[in-house]
């Protein structure tokens, strides 16, 4: 367990998946949370369940951000933890992507992250210190079909934190997590095919989609003194998704089965 007791937190999207279990990950090792989302029912539920503050707001919209967050520091006396989580996703022909569909997934995805450092920083340095932890994505990381606009963010989330990290020490420190296949609602409709469930989860070196809860318990530890000598990381939470190398993993996994086979008779 990753202690986090006294620890005055702030998540972004966290109504629904990712986020919601980061927020719920907080509150459980002992922080008090403040819930920021676009949706106003799910972050009220959310908070209402963990004892925490609703905040709604649209990350995208910067002064929206810096309102939610000094909201949050006023109510929590301070602030020291933060979750740059909010998301969306699309998946477009890149030629087919329109301005407003880009403008608005940069806008959520890399600029939202953006506004939650930004107005994030002076209320840690105010309190000491702390940690911020964004959240991209094995997209940002590998290019995935139909995904050109919201992967280019995701890369620019990895950079950002990057940055952030070299600017903010040595108070605070600023680490990424990217997850691959997560079962959270953005994924839903894609798990939801059994066929296709299986061919995704059948390259996945640990044969399984992963739970936002074993997301939130990697975000958890950078956010705690467990990782104190931890900043500018980008840690992989993808089951070992990203391993196989598409030219040669099918034909030398055949290989290497047929000798064993071979070995064994």
């Amino acid at each position: 367990m990753t202690s986090l007791q006294g620890r005055r937190a702030l998540v972004t999207g966290a109504g629904t998946g990712i986020g919601r279990a980061v927020a719920e990950y907080f509150a459980a090792e002992g922080a008090r949370v403040a819930v920021v989302d676009i949706d106003e029912d799910s972050a009220d539920e959310v908070a209402e369940r963990l004892g925490g503050l609703a905040i709604v707001a649209d990350v995208a919209d910067a002064s929206a951000v810096e309102a939610a967050f000094a909201q949050a520091a006023e109510a929590l006396g301070g602030l020291d933890t933060v979750c740059n989580n909010a998301g969306i996703g699309a998946v477009t022909a890149l030629h087919r992507v329109t301005d407003d569909d880009w403008e608005r997934l940069i806008a959520v995805n890399l600029t939202g992250v953006f506004h939650g450092i930004r107005a994030a920083v002076p209320l840690l340095r105010a309190a000491g210190g702390g940690a911020i932890v964004n959240v991209s994505s094995l997209s940002g990381l590998r290019p995935t079909r139909g995904e050109g606009p919201y992967s280019a963010a995701k890369a620019g989330v990895i950079a950002l934190t990057s940055s952030a990290a070299l600017e903010y020490g040595p108070k605070i420190r600023v680490n990424c997590v990217s997850p691959g296949i997560i079962e959270t609602p953005l994924t839903a409709g894609l798990l939801r095919d059994a066929a296709v469930r299986e061919r995704i989860e059948g390259s996945i070196p640990l044969r399984r989609a992963g739970s936002a809860d074993e997301v939130a318990k990697v975000v958890g530890w950078l956010a705690s003194d467990l990782a104190s000598y931890v900043t500018g990381a980008n840690l992989v939470v993808d089951g070992g998704s990203s391993l196989p190398s598409a030219q040669t993993d099918d034909l030398l996994a055949r290989y290497v089965e047929a000798a064993e086979r071979r070995s064994t008779t």
